[in-house]
């Protein structure tokens, strides 16, 4: 973008093109750069394809709707840590490769968007079998997703894990 912006300045410079005209081929340009907005529906869609990724496993999927500047904290019984995409997408691998039956299920309610953010409270039900267990926990998390490559993807988590 700023090759293009460059290459369309320095030819109205050639050309002696003057202030005002090179002026609104900046804001021009600049407009047609600036973030998407985020939507209702981006929302749902990241939803969406959380919930796929996740119960096929595939770590790529999830790491793709997830922005590499997340920040996810995690709080359970008075004790809380905080995950960087890295960490949460190592725990995440971990996770899978130590358990069976993976489900994982995700609903979304009170959006409020603000440009190319939106906050929404977001449940997850996951559940899984290891040592012949079953295991369940119930997330409830406060996010901030983010509008990239014209998708929601998540920024910022406050999460409050349960185990059933």
């Amino acid at each position: 973008m700023k090759k293009l912006l460059g290459s369309r300045l320095l030819a109205l410079l050639v050309k002696g093109a003057s202030v005002t005209a090179i002026l609104a081929v900046a804001s021009t340009i600049s407009i047609n750069a600036q973030a998407a907005t985020m939507t209702e529906a981006l929302v749902q869609n990241y939803a969406a394809a959380m919930k796929s990724s996740a119960n096929s496993k595939s770590i790529n999927q999830v790491a793709r709707l997830v922005s590499d500047d997340a920040l996810i904290s995690l709080s359970r019984k008075g004790k809380s840590t905080s995950l960087d995409k890295d960490a949460y997408l190592k725990l995440l691998q971990n996770s899978w490769n130590d358990t069976s039956n993976y489900r994982y299920d995700i609903s979304v309610d009170n959006i409020v968007i603000t440009g190319d953010q939106a906050k929404a409270n977001v449940t997850t039900n996951e559940s899984w079998t290891k040592d012949g267990q079953q295991t369940s926990f119930v997330t409830t998390s406060r996010v901030t997703l983010t509008v990239s490559t014209g998708n929601a993807v998540l920024l910022r988590a406050v999460s409050q894990v349960a185990i059933n």
